[in-house]
């Protein structure tokens, strides 16, 4: 879909290998555990990106088969430029992927953010404005950068990891371009240590999503 300012925004996910996913959590869950929660948050994002009305399309650039044919069980494109090169090379792998084919837009969101919604998503889409523009959603901590539009998709710099949400805003006024900021509680709350899961169950409102059924059957 083009979006009213006649912007094609790709939504773009990077998703690690399941094998030994979420290790922050391993003082409250298996191997095993932390496996399938990654493959079911990840189901849970992608039945929101799936689910959202202003999307062009869906990008998720990973290896893993697993996440693959989820993947595209949700009509996403699957790719691998950079998939290796941790979550900003990832993404930036993806950028190059969109760039090269004219598309206007990137929105990347990782996988391990279970309680986002279509409304969300197209809330994101819809605060983008006319390129060159720079919309972030921050993590609930204002740490970590759960959210970013680039229209186009290099017109800012990016660099992920857990304290990236201010060097994000940097990056963009440096080019020129005033960030949008959007605060959403879905996008937001991302899963990394036993903290978050806490927070993730305790929620409210309670959203039946995929991950919060699992983790009622893991006992918490």
């Amino acid at each position: 879909m083009i979006d009213a300012k006649g912007i094609d925004v790709w939504a773009c996910v990077p998703v690690k290998a399941f094998t030994g996913a979420k290790q922050r959590t391993a003082s409250v869950l298996t191997p095993v555990q932390r496996e399938v929660l990654a493959a079911t948050m990840l189901e849970d994002v992608l039945a929101a990106l799936a689910g959202a009305t202003r999307l062009a399309g869906i990008l998720v650039n990973t290896i893993d088969p697993v996440a693959a044919a989820l993947a595209e069980r949700y009509g996403a494109r699957v790719v691998t430029e950079g998939a290796l090169d941790g979550h900003t090379g990832a993404v930036n792998g993806m950028a190059r992927v969109l760039a090269a084919e004219g598309k206007g837009a990137l929105l990347t969101v990782p996988g391990d953010i279970p309680r986002v919604t279509s409304a969300e998503i197209d809330a994101v889409v819809s605060s983008c404005l006319a390129a060159p523009s720079f919309t972030i959603v921050p993590a609930h901590d204002e740490l970590g950068s759960n959210a970013v539009l680039c229209a186009p998709p290099f017109s800012v710099p990016l660099r992920f990891g857990d304290d990236s949400y201010f060097p994000h805003l940097m990056a963009a006024r440096a080019q020129g371009i005033e960030p949008t900021i959007v605060r959403l509680p879905g996008i937001g709350l991302d899963i990394d240590h036993p903290a978050d899961l806490r927070a993730f169950m305790a929620a409210m409102p309670r959203v039946p999503t995929r991950t919060l059924a699992l983790l009622e059957r893991f006992g918490f």
